[in-house]
């Protein structure tokens, strides 16, 4: 690539900037996959984003973080040791600073419900006390994410959440 002219990587930059725009179709192509699920929970990751979403929604949550409700457990597949910061990760250029940290440190602040059955410290969350997000990262837990293992609760699709997934994958980003 050293050796590459300008003309060559204008060319590139054209072909990239098609890809980007096709994001929100892959993005949701990915998530229509998750339809299994980890041993011992009776949802699928498809199904906990979707109630985590339908949640958002009918809180009237703005659009990114429906999305980001959405896609806040896309790393499970690909980075289980990592999740959070990989979902955080791809919404970065498309969302608010806020909302980029209520993903990065959602998997921190969840471990409040369990991490005691396991022998960890499930006050872990307290070192981001005092952080301007600390107590939206305990709301989008408490009422979104642990509440979305429910095998009785009616989510909507992920066709009715296509036009925010692309509405959001579709704005300028916020950093490059």
């Amino acid at each position: 690539m050293k050796d590459g002219t300008q003309k060559e990587y204008l060319f590139l930059d054209k072909k990239e900037k098609k890809y980007i725009l096709g994001t929100a179709d892959r993005i949701l192509k990915f998530m229509n996959g998750l339809n299994t699920t980890l041993e011992g929970y009776q949802i699928t990751r498809l199904e906990h984003s979707l109630q985590t979403a339908t949640r958002a929604l009918k809180e009237k949550a703005n659009d990114e973080m429906i999305v980001a409700a959405l896609l806040h457990d896309i790393g499970d597949e690909l980075a289980p040791l990592n999740h959070a910061e990989y979902a955080a990760t791809v919404l970065k250029p498309y969302v608010s600073e806020k909302t980029h940290w209520i993903i990065e440190k959602h998997a921190i602040f969840q471990m409040y419900y369990y991490a005691h059955h396991l022998g960890g410290n499930k006050n872990e969350r307290e070192k981001y006390k005092g952080h301007k997000y600390y107590k939206d990262t305990i709301d989008f837990c408490e009422k979104w994410d642990q509440k979305s293992f429910d095998p009785n609760f009616k989510s909507l699709t992920l066709k009715d959440f296509e036009p925010y997934v692309k509405k959001v994958f579709s704005r300028e980003p916020y950093s490059k």
